[in-house]
């Protein structure tokens, strides 16, 4: 299976973020920077990304993002934000279907 690449709306959050983050100085990891750049240029996804993917977003979903300047808001959205994640989860399921889970 191709990687697939993220959405054009997932890559503006994650360009966005970035900018976020250089303005305000905070929010996120150099592995939530990473990510960021990789879905802002559209680069195609592996499997083992899309999971990590789906497990950042399950320890960090309670996290309070309502300030979109606040460090928990610009990480969040560094990897995509919440259409990053219903993005990564479809991934995942296409990818368990494929193999008849």
């Amino acid at each position: 299976m191709e990687n697939p690449k993220p959405p054009s709306v997932v890559q503006q959050i994650a360009r966005k973020a970035l900018e976020d983050r250089k303005k305000h100085g905070r929010g996120g990891t150099e592995v939530g920077v990473a990510r960021a750049r990789d879905l802002a240029n559209g680069k195609g996804m592996s499997e083992s990304t899309l999971k990590r993917m789906k497990s950042f977003f399950a320890r960090h979903s309670v996290d309070p993002k309502d300030d979109k300047s606040s460090a928990a808001s610009i990480a969040w959205r560094l990897w995509g934000g919440t259409a990053g994640r219903r993005w990564a989860l479809s991934q995942l399921n296409k990818i368990e279907r494929k193999r008849g889970k």
